[in-house]
């Protein structure tokens, strides 16, 4: 099938499909005499493997390693388990990083009166006040663990 059918089938952009033959995720396809990209079955099921290790979280080193040991079917799977546990443990901390969000976001809520002009926001003025905080080299209470 061309990139266009494979884009279809498994749902997937065409340009996130080349990011990933050139991140080495994908094999190379075939090419026909006309220069077209034709893949096969093998790729599709490696894309969907991708798209579903991407659907965990998972990042492109992660899957790297995973795409390895599902080349190497003889090897030991000890490592797999062991890259789930440490991706469990990013989960987990994630998890506590949105819980907080939530609560911040929560107290931010909190300071909104029904009724007032929008230079009395209560969110607002709160979100201006953290953001000179957060320039001025203080913490940040909004948007921890994001890189915003």
């Amino acid at each position: 099938m061309k990139i266009g059918q494979l884009s279809e089938v498994a749902r997937t952009q065409v340009e996130t499909i080349r990011f990933y033959e050139r991140e080495g995720l994908l094999a190379e396809p075939k090419r026909t005499a006309g220069n077209y990209r034709i893949y096969d079955q093998t790729h599709l099921d490696r894309l969907l493997f991708i798209r579903h290790c991407r659907a965990l979280d998972m990042t492109l080193d992660e899957i790297r390693v995973l795409l390895r040991f599902l080349d190497a079917p003889t090897e030991n799977c000890s490592a797999v388990n062991a890259l789930i546990d440490a991706h469990l443990g990013h989960v987990a901390a994630r998890v506590k990083e949105l819980h907080l969000l939530e609560i911040q976001l929560k107290s931010l809520q909190q300071r909104c009166q029904a009724g007032h002009v929008v230079s009395e926001c209560g969110i607002l003025n709160e979100l201006t006040q953290q953001s000179r905080i957060g320039q001025s080299g203080a913490p940040e209470l909004l948007g921890r663990g994001r890189g915003l």
